[in-house]
């Protein structure tokens, strides 16, 4: 049975690995998981994805309670784990597949994410204009598993963001 307060967001703002990390180990956070949204090859692949063959973004799928945590909040924190003024770049990562990306999953989360937005812009903290595209989420793609939660499983690498 679903809980009614269980929601979905989805995110893309560089390497999915870093951007997991951030995530999901929010108090209120259910579970996250990685893949591939917001281009046009079905069922892609990692390699795909890299090559710039399928016009998507790694991005972050998360769920959460909204009762214990709100979209307001994964907002707020979406904003500051990634430079939203540099197209298709998140330091290192370079490409399409790492451009900063809201995925709306509502009326109410477009509403909410374009006034995030306007209110980072307002705050003058960043170096150019916010490039963050928002857009209505579609497919969401899972990555292969030994992209899920990277950095769990791989003590030893370090989070770049």
């Amino acid at each position: 049975m679903k809980n009614e307060s269980n929601q979905t967001a989805i995110f893309a703002a560089g390497c999915f690995w870093s951007v997991e990390e951030k995530f999901y180990k929010l108090p209120g956070v259910i579970s996250t998981r990685v893949g591939y949204t917001g281009g046009t090859t079905k069922n892609p692949t990692y390699e795909q994805v890299c090559e710039n063959l399928t016009g998507h973004a790694e991005a972050v799928e998360i769920t959460y309670d909204e009762k214990k945590i709100s979209y307001n909040d994964l907002l707020h924190i979406f904003w500051q784990i990634h430079d939203p003024t540099t197209p298709n770049q998140q330091g290192a990562d370079i490409g399409p597949q790492y451009r900063s990306v809201i995925f709306y999953k509502s009326e109410h989360q477009k509403e909410m994410a374009e006034k995030s937005k306007r209110k980072m812009e307002q705050t003058g903290l960043l170096a150019g204009p916010i490039i963050t595209q928002i857009k209505p989420a579609t497919q969401f793609y899972e990555a292969e598993k030994y992209h899920q939660k990277y950095f769990l499983h791989n003590p030893n690498m370090s989070c770049p963001i």
